[in-house]
């Protein structure tokens, strides 16, 4: 979520010593460089993370993400989503119920933007 939250920041953010997240159930680091490069962000990644440049460095759209199997993955850019004009389609969606079973359904309750 830091990662996207980044987008809309401004300057730029760099998460740096976080090499334990290429390791995990995926390959974080390189699935939110590849997801928030779709959704237009400029990114920079690093064997140990990644910098992000803010709301100045470019407007985001909607994409369809890959979360590779990560609830956290597909819950953030679902988010991001809600940011980003255009349609934002989330593969393997289900994959938020691991920690939020109810997530979905809660998104949908948001009122319109």
């Amino acid at each position: 979520m830091l990662a996207v939250l980044a987008t809309r920041a401004e300057g730029t953010t760099e998460i740096r010593d976080a090499a334990e997240l290429r390791v995990k159930e995926s390959d974080r680091i390189a699935a939110l460089a590849e997801n928030l490069r779709r959704i237009g962000a400029r990114v920079e990644e690093f064997p140990d993370g990644l910098r992000v440049e803010g709301k100045s460095a470019a407007a985001l759209r909607g994409a369809e993400i890959d979360p590779r199997s990560d609830h956290r993955i597909a819950m953030a850019f679902a988010v991001a989503g809600l940011a980003a004009p255009g349609k934002t389609i989330i593969r393997d969606a289900e994959c938020a119920a691991v920690s939020f079973p109810n997530f979905w359904d809660l998104l949908e309750r948001l009122p319109e933007r």
